[in-house]
C-alpha cells in the first residue's frame, strides 16, 4: 500500500469483487496473507489457542475475524503481525515466508483498541514517530506524515496532544501512524470498541472509504456482528481456536455452515426437528433453525408451519420490537414492527422455505 496525496493517482492491480464493484483496485504493494496449519499454544497448554488454522486473506480486501471472547481471533491477528510466534505452521505475506521474521520487518502495521498514542507528542509527532525510529530523514519523514494526516483529515489538529482530542480523532491518529509506514498489511484489533455507537458508524464508513481508495489489505478483529457484516469482504467466524466458517458476509449470513454460526450471527432460533417441523426436515436433520425476522404473528398458509408461543418479554429496538417467546418449552425470539405489541399466548407461523436444517453435530444439512 502506497500513500498518495488526495489529488494524486497511482497504478493499481485488481482487487476483490466487493472493491471492484465500487470502482476500486488495489495498490501494487498491498499483499495477500496466507496462514497454513497454524497452531499456537501458550505455556505448554494442552488446549491450543489456535488449532490447525488455514486462511487466505486476499490482497486489497478487508477480512474480518469475528467470534466470542477467547475464540482465538486476536491471537491469530497477533501471529500475523509478528507479536506472537506460532507453535507450528506457516505465515506468508505476499511471496515471502514471514513465519520467523521479526514484527518490524514484516511490512505489517497495527492499530490498537486503546489508541496507544504517546501522550507527550503532538498529532504530527505521533504520526511520524515510526519513521523516526526507522531513521527516515527529516524532510521525507515530515512529507509522509503530512500526507497521512491529510488522508485522515487531521490537518487542523497537528499541534494538539492526545489529551486534547476526541476518541474518534485519537483513533484517526492511530490509523494515520499505521499508514505512514506504507504497510503491505494493516491489522486492526477492535479499534472502534471504545467509541460510542454513532462514532463507530462514522469510523466504519471512513475506514471502508479509505481502504477502497488506497487498496489496503486489512485484517480486522471484532466481536460485533453488525460491524463485521458492514466491513467485511471476507467474513471469518472463529470458535475455540478454529475457523468455523469463512466466505463473503452475505453467504455466511444466509447459509450458516453450523448451528454455532447460525446462533452467533443474529441469534437464529433452533428447534428440535420434531412435532410441526418433523415432516419438512430432510433425512439426517435433527434440528431446525429460523431467524427472528422469519417468525410472523398469526396463522400462515399452506406453505407455512403454524406454531403456538407464550410471550415472555418485549424489547423496543427503535423501528422494531424484539419479542421473547416460549415455543414448546424452547426459548425463541421474533422481530416485529415497533407498533406491534403481542402478549399472552399467540399463534405464529414460519415459511418452510425460511427454515435451516442441521445434523446432530450441528452441521448444515440444507
Amino acid at each position: 500500500m502506497r500513500l498518495k496525496s488526495p489529488a494524486g493517482t497511482t497504478g493499481r492491480t485488481a482487487s476483490t469483487a466487493h472493491s471492484a464493484a465500487a470502482g476500486h483496485t488495489a495498490a501494487p504493494t498491498s499483499s495477500a496473507v496466507r496462514v497454513s496449519a497454524a497452531v499456537k499454544r501458550f505455556d505448554r497448554s494442552e488446549t491450543a489457542a489456535l488449532g490447525q488454522v488455514d486462511l487466505t486473506v486476499p490482497a486489497g480486501s478487508i477480512t474480518v475475524l469475528l467470534g466470542p471472547s477467547g475464540c482465538g481471533k486476536t491471537t491469530l491477528l497477533r501471529c500475523v503481525a509478528g507479536l506472537e510466534t506460532l507453535t507450528s505452521g506457516r505465515i506468508e505475506i505476499g511471496d515471502a515466508d514471514v513465519t520467523d521474521v521479526a514484527a518490524e520487518d514484516r511490512g505489517v502495521a497495527m492499530v490498537f483498541q486503546n489508541y496507544a498514542l504517546y501522550p507527550n507528542k503532538t498529532v504530527l509527532g505521533n504520526i511520524e514517530f515510526p519513521l523516526r525510529m526507522r531513521r527516515v530523514d527529516r524532510v521525507a519523514r515530515r512529507e509522509r506524515a503530512l500526507r497521512a494526516a491529510e488522508l485522515m483529515r487531521l490537518g487542523e489538529l497537528l499541534d494538539r496532544r492526545p489529551s486534547e482530542l476526541s476518541g474518534g480523532q485519537r483513533q484517526r491518529v492511530g490509523i494515520g501512524r499505521a499508514l505512514v509506514r506504507d504497510p503491505a498489511v494493516l491489522v486492526m484489533d477492535e479499534p472502534f470498541s471504545n467509541l460510542d455507537a454513532a462514532l463507530r458508524d462514522t469510523m466504519r464508513t471512513e475506514l471502508v472509504t479509505l481502504q477502497r481508495r488506497l487498496g489496503m489489505t486489512v485484517v480486522f478483529v471484532t466481536h460485533d456482528q453488525v460491524e463485521a457484516l458492514a466491513l467485511a469482504d471476507q467474513l471469518v467466524v472463529m470458535r475455540a481456536g478454529r475457523i468455523e466458517q469463512a466466505g463473503p458476509p452475505e453467504e455466511v449470513y444466509r447459509t450458516p455452515a453450523t448451528t454455532f454460526v447460525a446462533t452467533f450471527l443474529d441469534g437464529m432460533n433452533i428447534f428440535a426437528a420434531e412435532g410441526p417441523f418433523e415432516a419438512c426436515s430432510p433425512p439426517g436433520a435433527t434440528t431446525v433453525g429460523c431467524r427472528p425476522d422469519h417468525l410472523r404473528v398469526g396463522a400462515g398458509g399452506a406453505a407455512d408451519i403454524d406454531l403456538r408461543g407464550q410471550v415472555l418479554l418485549t424489547e423496543l429496538r427503535g423501528r422494531d420490537r424484539l419479542i421473547h417467546l416460549d415455543i414448546g418449552g424452547r426459548r425463541a425470539r421474533m422481530r416485529v414492527p415497533a407498533d406491534t405489541r403481542p402478549s399472552g399466548e399467540i399463534t405464529l407461523h414460519v415459511r418452510r422455505s425460511d427454515l435451516h436444517h442441521f445434523t446432530a453435530d450441528g452441521i448444515r444439512r440444507s
